[in-house]
């Protein structure tokens, strides 16, 4: 599954730049995460470090874009180049 951020984000950026992806940028109010682009981490860390650098944790699964593991990772390939 892509994450998402909830409306109570407080725009703090700690997220941004930790996204391995480039997948999280900021939208019209808050910060944003394509699920094109999200792996949850998947082929660079154990677990999304988005969700374990922010403050109020409002970034969890978007439950609209639901992918397991394997195609997590085959996302990952594609974004890297390696596949």
């Amino acid at each position: 599954m892509a994450l998402v951020i909830l409306d109570s984000c407080i725009n703090c950026d700690m997220c941004e730049p930790e996204c391995p992806n480039a997948a999280i940028t900021m939208g019209e109010e808050i910060y944003e995460i394509d699920p094109d682009r999200c792996t949850e981490c998947v082929g660079h860390y154990d677990k999304p470090t988005c969700i374990s650098v922010c403050p109020i944790d409002c970034i969890e699964v978007d439950p609209e874009h639901v992918e397991d593991p394997d195609t997590l990772m085959a996302k990952y390939l594609i974004l890297t180049g390696k596949a």
